[in-house]
């Protein structure tokens, strides 16, 4: 390679001048010198020592020589040495016999090991030259340098691989972006080993670097980033001062340019069209517009605002951060029959404005938006939100109360159906003309009974039944005066059979249902047929009420104790409404001062009556009475009722239990047959206690027992007849229960409860004897050869 020749022709030429160096120093002589020391003799004279004299054939060794024999590094010569080989040199120090070795008879010193300077530059040794024989030293220790010459085996090396730097977009030729360092481990006080240039490979036209320093600067004018945001620049640091032969280094630098404020937002488009419909609610999204800018972070953000159009009342704009998009919404409530289409003109504009780039032009756009109004279908309107209507009382029914209207506010103008809502008319008052909206009346109003009648119409579409509108209707019942004035209270009035002439015993008022407009003033008097009442007379106090005063002295209660006074009550209604009321007078005794003691007549006139004695007796007989005749009563009700149910009696299940105990079979003296028998069927009729049957059934004579039998089995056969003849007689029969129990039959219990099972020793052939009506219980717990006779 070309490296290891430049070497060899280094190592060459260094050779040749150690080989002229050291010619020379072999020529030159030690002289003799004395220390200032002087060793005496035996005999006191003075011994004068010359002093030891080196010869020297090299001071230094190249480093990462890789020749095919030792190097030699130098050669030590005694000036005692007289080439007899009787001397021998010795090295000692910092690598001595590893890395130097010395021949003892020459003196030649040899590295046997290929040397680095950058790992070591140099190395301290100590020749010494001593008898061989008897190895005394000749001369004294002398140490000497052996110094690692350099050549330039390092290449430069940059702090970091990569490199990271921004510089802002738009900046000026020679704008510094960063610096980056390079180093060489070679010798810099020697030669050019490291003396480094530096200089670009990749990343023209757009940097350039200093050759000494290593900073690179922007190369060119005006470069966007939205045209180019990121470079890969290449630096290359070389030694030996840039010249040829010198090693070399490289790094990468990734240069990113940062945003400026260099671009105005632009809309992509010059109008923008959208659409909403009128029954859109404020507050709702009508639609989006964005303009466009290509800077980022704050220098892209853009704010949207109105500022001109025939929407700027019914529209308005907000600004999306996130999307950076102006959101047009909906202010005001649209009407598509009164304007269709609305027109804005929406302006964006950057938030933040770099002054140094403000040459640039407005930093902001402007846009049309055009918003169409579509069509609702929308319920129909009232004329107006409410209506309040006057009828009078006791009008007539079909009486006219008004008439509302409405309208369908679309374009298609349909027809309108009223009605009433039933809910607020629960009596029905009122009938709405589906057709005009006129409301009449289909009953006769009392302002009494209800003053306001308020009721909800519906207005709703022919063609669309779901589009309906609602309005409240308040009507008032305008007052007639249909009601004459009466007493405010029930008046009771007492007068003194001492009163004065000409004394007032009682102030009466009066109350009309009717309005205050036919109400008061009430005005009282007297009917013309007693005006001249010799007992009494009244007075109209002119405020709505009216006193009642004596007109004559002298009252008694046992002539007449009670007056019964007519008043004439009239309204001020027009025409005005009158009537009679009767005040009731009762005279009473009273005290001096005029306090009442007593108002009863019974005083003066219970000598022609009963003593309260006797009044007493004949309570006390009548409470005597009252008590026997529950006592008869109740003791009726505890009396037994008949065992016996009557025909009238509709009776489900007749129950019949006997608390009488019998002795058994044997027993025929304890119990009297004749309370099973009924008096019903001795009379030729028997009935069901279950149902009423529908007709009469008559058993067929002869089967009845004799009313005085006691033959049990007869009975029961007889009864068993009947029910199975019977025609009248449903699917299921009445139930008799009757206690008849006894003791020691024969037959013991008749249960099955035990006698499942094949091996019981239970023997039921007895069962034969009892009959008939035991046939189906001996043949089935007879025996085997029993039932087989049977069969």
């Amino acid at each position: 390679p070309k490296m290891k020749e430049e070497r060899c022709v280094q190592a060459a030429l260094l050779c040749l001048g150690v080989l002229c160096c050291s010619q020379g120093l072999a020529a030159e002589r030690a002289r003799p010198s004395l220390h200032g020391h002087r060793d005496r003799g035996k005999e006191g004279q003075v011994l004068h020592r010359s002093k030891r004299g080196w010869v020297w054939n090299q001071f230094f060794v190249i480093e990462e020589y890789t020749g095919p024999d030792p190097v030699l590094v130098g050669r030590l010569h005694s000036d005692i040495d007289s080439g007899d080989g009787n001397i021998k040199y010795i090295l000692s120090g910092e690598g001595a016999g590893i890395i130097f070795v010395i021949d003892d008879k020459s003196g030649n010193i040899h590295a046997t090991k290929t040397l680095d300077r950058e790992e070591r530059a140099q190395y301290t040794l100590t020749a010494q030259a001593v008898d061989r024989n008897t190895n005394r030293p000749l001369e004294p220790p002398s140490e000497f340098i052996v110094k690692v010459q350099d050549i330039n085996d390092n290449p430069p090396e940059f702090l970091h691989e990569n490199y990271h730097a921004n510089v802002p977009e738009r900046s000026n030729v020679g704008t510094s972006v960063i610096q980056v360092t390079a180093s060489d481990a070679d010798d810099p006080t020697y030669g050019n080993s490291a003396k480094l240039v530096y200089s670009i490979l990749e990343g023209q036209p757009y940097f350039s670097v200093e050759a000494q320093t290593g900073i690179i600067r922007t190369a060119l004018p005006n470069m966007d980033r939205e045209a180019k945001e990121e470079y890969h620049v290449v630096i290359q640091a070389k030694d030996m001062g840039g010249h040829m032969g010198g090693l070399s280094g490289t790094t990468k630098v990734t240069i990113t340019l940062t945003d400026v404020n260099d671009n105005p937002p632009k809309f992509p488009q010059s109008v923008y069209q959208m659409s909403v419909s009128e029954a859109a609610v404020p507050g709702e999204e009508v639609g989006r517009v964005k303009a466009k800018d290509p800077d980022i972070g704050e220098n892209g953000l853009v704010a949207y605002s109105i500022i001109d159009g025939d929407g700027m009342d019914m529209f308005e704009i907000t600004t999306d951060y996130e999307t950076q998009e102006g959101v047009v919404k909906l202010k005001k409530t649209l009407d598509y029959e009164t304007k269709k289409s609305y027109s804005l003109k929406v302006e964006a504009a950057n938030v933040h404005i770099d002054p140094k780039f403000i040459s640039n032009g407005p930093f902001k756009d402007t846009v049309t938006v055009k918003i169409a109004v579509e069509d609702a279908d929308e319920p129909p309107v009232f004329l107006k939100p409410s209506y309040i209507f006057e009828v009078q009382e006791n009008a007539a029914s079909g009486t006219v109360v008004g008439k509302v209207h409405a309208k369908d506010p679309d374009a298609a103008n349909s027809a309108i159906r009223y009605s009433i809502d039933r809910h607020t008319d629960l009596e029905r008052y009122f009938v709405i003309n589906a057709e005009d909206g006129n409301i009449k009346t289909i009953k006769t109003l009392d302002r009494e009974e209800m003053a306001w009648h308020n009721i909800s119409v519906f207005a709703v579409e022919v063609h669309k039944q779901h589009q309906e509108a609602k309005v409240p209707v308040a009507i008032k019942v305008v007052d007639v005066n249909d009601n004459a004035p009466k007493f405010a209270a029930a008046y009771e009035a007492f007068v003194c059979e001492n009163a004065r002439s000409n004394q007032q015993f009682i102030t009466i008022s009066a109350d009309d249902k009717d309005d205050s407009a036919n109400g008061p003033r009430f005005i009282f008097s007297l009917p013309p047929e007693i005006i001249h009442n010799p007992n009494f007379t009244l007075r109209d106090n002119r405020d709505n009420t009216a006193s009642v005063l004596v007109r004559r002295e002298g009252f008694s209660r046992q002539k007449q104790d009670l007056y019964l006074l007519p008043i004439v009550i009239s309204d001020g209604g027009v025409p005005p409404l009158s009537s009679t009321n009767t005040l009731s007078i009762r005279v009473c005794g009273c005290d001096g001062s005029g306090s009442l003691l007593s108002c009863n007549a019974e005083a003066y006139v219970l000598n022609a009556g009963l003593s309260t004695g006797a009044l007493i007796a004949i309570l006390a007989c009548i409470v005597i009475l009252l008590v026997i005749v529950v006592l008869f009563v109740t003791l009726k009700r505890q009396k037994k009722e008949p065992l016996i149910v009557f025909e009238e009696e509709d009776v489900r299940e007749n129950i019949i239990t006997y608390d009488d105990e019998g002795g058994g079979e044997e027993d025929t003296e304890a119990f009297d047959i004749a309370t099973l028998q009924n008096p019903d069927g001795i009379n030729g009729f028997i009935p069901r206690k279950d149902i009423k049957p529908e007709y009469q059934y008559l058993p067929r004579p002869g089967l009845r027992p004799a009313p005085n039998s006691v033959d049990v089995d007869d009975f029961i056969n007889t009864r068993i007849q009947e029910a199975d003849n019977d025609p009248t007689a449903p699917p299921y029969d009445s139930i008799q229960i009757y206690g008849y129990e006894g003791r020691g039959s024969v037959a013991g219990s008749l249960s099955s409860l035990e006698s499942a099972t094949t091996d019981s020793d239970l023997d039921y052939d007895y069962l034969q004897n009892w009959g008939p009506r035991f046939k189906k219980l001996a043949d089935l717990y007879g025996s085997k050869d029993t039932f087989d006779d049977d069969s």
